[in-house]
């Protein structure tokens, strides 16, 4: 095979079963290029072949003989294209990016050939449909794509909005999966294909190819599998193609044992038990963030933390007002199904044992904690953990990991290194999930009086995991009413969940913040003003107030309308709790005129690294700052998770920054050549109301505010409902990086609308195995279905916390799909219950 790569000639014999992607990435060395989804439905791998855009991880890579191939690396980092990009913050985590870029470049070299002026938002995205980004930057995206066609960056340089934005865009930043060491080995994981089994393992000898086998490990605890796709064993080889092989030849006796999938069949009497004693039922894993409950088993069922204020008031007043039919009363169960976090980058890592310790490269969110996790269960001489960039996580990604184990444990016994990389299947069936939800809501109201009481009756459905949450969020929500919360979890022989993006808080809302909307339709009243008298909170309180001025708000329809398509116009409001990482350290050290920044955190796409350079810049505008993260070796940072990161280093980084000219005392940087300061993060100034700190999180005083106002048109014929603009109202204080955190809430919407109306985890009852494991089966939102919005940052009330904000990262997605189900229903008169709302959901409900 001949061909044109980048500007030069290459050749290259592939084998029959190579992707163009393969060849590009392993033997080309090209790793702009992206792997995500291996099957064409995603766009990360897109190249240009002879010009036009192709998925290179479908095309063979024999099909590249005599073409002309140009990837993210070959288009150069300075097209008009790219120059968008970076300064429009068209990004986050980036591994998308590339994908992206390329398709982009595609469409601006034809439209600049043909029209003159800008292309519409619709062209845009019709020519980027087929493409997917995660974290939901798809207004950016989109800005930045009509810009560079309307000749904006031809002859100006861009200023990034954010560090790391030129790597990204060029496909220079390096990600776990583009990490490559000398001698490295390949990993692969034999997993079971039983939900319920008792099994042995035995290592083959050799492979198909009589090669011995290079290495073998047993993962699995004990000898029992509880969900098909339970890690057993995993095996090395020279190629991943010859892993996986490999892993198929491992011979696993099963003992088959009887089994339970679906939660409702779980939770009757008789069903299988699970976790059959206490030492099974401690060892089940947790899908809560941080430390869970205690609780008490019967069978499958974990009955978990019930939390009451005047709970028996409440359940009276519930019961009187049933029995009179109140007109404030309303009671209905909600469910939700199982969203997965589906991070673009899949769970990877590259583990390397040496006689003088281990090094990690890993995609995680939790850098110090897999530092300190490894060190703990191996005991090596010395542990550093390697993250450059992370592509996506959303809870994900926050703890020793499948791939971890295997990698380190293989690289242990072997001597050399092993990577370890999650296939698209594996990722959708192991890595977790939020978990589904069924929740029994009983609410009553008055106009004025506020919240006379509210029941609030939750099981979680998180596979063979504990720890649902989400009742016990009614704590912070709605002042100080009688109420009654109850959280259990209903144990089934599926794979285990795991925190998501704000745990138990959209599941929460989309229950509890459609109960409020339904009382104030019977009682007559505006559902903002409701929230604002029941609503204590007085930075969501001046939310509801803007909220309530808006002509989005203000020319909502009357419900119910007639006609095929319908608009309607739904609100909701959330909170999320502040936390900061109270042991957070930059360090500054001066060296050839240069200010570096060091702290061993890591950017999954939040802007970790911005916000450091622009509080240091605060006090040294004219310096050259170099941050650097992603590395165990800098002083203590903060893993990204809990709405935390900013919170933490922000206020850390401008203490260095502070130190640093107290020391130069007036004088320029580049005469304090070698000086080394430490910046910590200051304790708030007027203490914690909830003194709980654990692992260096500290939970602090406030909860950071939130308000979404969505309009939507439906269309009553084919019962598909499209989303077409957002305002999403952020109390979360003083803002670091403006542009981020638009970027950063307008992904939370995006991720809100796919909770909404599309991703549901889908897992076959009898056999346990999860069926929406691909992304074709398993629907994201793209850019077609991401909405026209707005994002208002009320930036009041958090004076007693340094740097005067907190994270918002949580709380912008959290009441998101409610907002979706409110305007739903104002547009149909139909109440959504069930999640997502399906066109089949939709249609049947509908009033007639």
């Amino acid at each position: 095979m001949r061909l044109t790569f980048n500007g030069g000639p290459r050749e290259h014999d592939p084998g029959p079963d190579d992707t163009a992607a393969d060849v590009i990435r392993t033997v080309f060395g090209a790793t702009g290029t992206k792997v995500a989804c291996g099957a064409g439905v995603c766009g990360a791998c897109t190249i240009l072949v002879d010009g036009e855009p192709k998925v290179s991880c479908l095309l063979p890579a024999a099909h590249l003989d005599g073409t002309e191939v140009t990837t993210v690396e070959g288009v150069g980092g300075d097209h008009p294209v790219q120059r968008a990009f970076v300064e429009c913050d068209a990004l986050q985590c980036g591994f998308c990016t590339p994908g992206f870029v390329t398709e982009a470049v595609a469409f601006h070299d034809r439209w600049r050939k043909d029209h003159q002026g800008t292309p519409s938002r619709e062209e845009v995205a019709d020519a980027l449909t087929g493409h997917l980004c995660r974290c939901g930057a798809y207004e950016n995206i989109i800005a930045a794509v009509r810009q560079a066609c309307a000749g904006v960056f031809d002859d100006r340089e861009p200023v990034p909005a954010r560090v790391e934005a030129p790597a990204k865009v060029a496909g220079t930043a390096e990600y776990t999966v583009d990490v490559t060491l000398p001698g490295m080995l390949h990993g692969a994981i034999v997993r079971s294909r039983l939900p319920h089994a008792r099994v042995t393992v035995k290592s083959p000898e050799m492979s198909a190819a009589g090669r011995p086998v290079a290495g073998f490990v047993r993962l699995l605890q004990g000898d029992v599998v509880r969900y098909t796709g339970q890690p057993i064993a995993a095996v090395a080889a020279e190629t991943p193609a010859l892993a996986r092989e490999l892993a198929e030849r491992v011979t696993v006796d099963y003992e088959a044992l009887p089994s339970v999938v679906d939660p409702e069949e779980a939770r009757r009497d008789g069903a299988p038990v699970i976790f059959a004693d206490a030492a099974a039922q401690k060892a089940a894993p947790s899908s809560a963030e941080g430390a869970g409950f205690p609780g008490r088993w019967r069978a499958n069922v974990r009955s978990g933390y019930a939390s009451a204020w005047r709970g028996r008031t409440a359940r009276r007043r519930l019961d009187a007002a049933e029995e009179r039919n109140a007109p404030g009363y309303f009671a209905a169960t909600f469910t939700t199904s199982g969203q997965s976090h589906t991070a673009l980058e899949p769970h990877a890592s590259v583990a390397d044992w040496r006689p003088d310790g281990l090094t990690l490269h890993v995609s995680t969110q939790a850098l110090p904690h897999v530092k300190a996790a490894a060190a703990k269960r191996w005991n090596p001489p010395k542990v550093e953990v390697v993250a450059q960039h992370v592509g996506g996580g959303f809870g994900s990604k926050l703890g020793l990991s499948t791939d971890v184990v295997a990698a380190v444990e293989l690289s242990r016994q072997l001597g050399r290194p092993v990577r370890v990389a999650m296939s698209r299947a594996e990722e959708l069936t192991d890595t977790g999930y939020r978990p589904g939800t069924r929740s029994e809501l009983r609410m009553l109201g008055t106009p004025t009086g506020g919240l006379a009481a509210i029941s609030l009756d939750v099981s979680g459905h998180g596979g063979v995991s504990t720890g649902s949450m989400v009742a016990t969020l009614g704590l912070l929500m709605y002042g100080r009413g009688p109420r009654h919360f109850r959280d259990r979890d209903v144990i089934g022989n599926a794979p285990p969940a795991s925190p998501f993006r704000g745990p138990g808080g959209p599941p929460f809302a989309w229950a509890v913040e459609q109960g409020v909307d339904e009382i104030a339709h019977r009682l007559g009243a505006d559902p903002l003003k409701l929230r604002r008298t029941w609503d204590g909170n007085r930075r969501r309180r001046a939310l509801y107030e803007i909220a309530a001025e808006l002509p989005l708000w203000r020319d909502r329809p009357a419900t119910p309308q007639t006609g095929r398509y319908r608009r309607g116009v739904g609100a909701a409001a959330a909170n999320w709790i502040y936390t900061a990482d109270v042991d957070t350290k930059i360090e500054l050290t001066v060296r050839d005129g240069r200010i570096i920044a060091r702290t061993a955190t890591q950017d999954i796409g939040t802007g970790v690294r911005t916000v450091i350079r622009n509080a240091v810049r605060e006090v040294f505008p004219d310096a050259d700052v170099v941050v650097e993260v992603g590395h165990s070796d800098a002083p203590h940072g903060p893993v990204a998770g809990g709405s935390r990161s900013t919170a933490s280093v922000g206020p850390a980084a401008r203490d260095a920054a502070g130190k640093l000219a107290a020391h130069l005392g007036g004088k320029p940087v580049g005469e304090a050549e070698g000086v080394t300061v430490l910046g910590e993060r200051p304790k708030d100034r007027r203490g914690s109301a909830i003194p709980v700190s654990m692992d260096h999180l500290r939970v602090g005083r406030g909860l950071a505010g939130a308000v979404h106002i969505t309009e939507v048109e439906v269309d009553t014929l084919l019962g598909h409902t499209r989303v077409t603009r957002v305002w999403g109202g952020i109390a979360a204080g003083t803002i670091y990086n403006r542009a981020a955190a638009r970027n950063q809430c307008e992904g939370g919407i995006v991720q809100g609308i796919g909770y909404a109306l599309y991703e549901e985890r889908v897992t076959d009852p009898r056999t346990g195995v999860v069926l929406s494991a691909n992304l074709e089966d398993y629907r994201l939102p793209g850019v077609k279905d991401s909405p026209e919005m707005t994002i208002h940052f009320h930036e009041d009330g958090w004076d007693h916390v340094p740097g005067g904000g907190v994270g918002l990262g949580e709380v912008c997605t959290v009441s998101v799909a409610a907002s979706v189900g409110n305007a739903v229903f104002n547009a149909t008169g139909f109440r959504p219950l069930d999640l997502p709302i399906r066109p089949d959901r939709l249609l049947e409900g509908m009033p007639r």
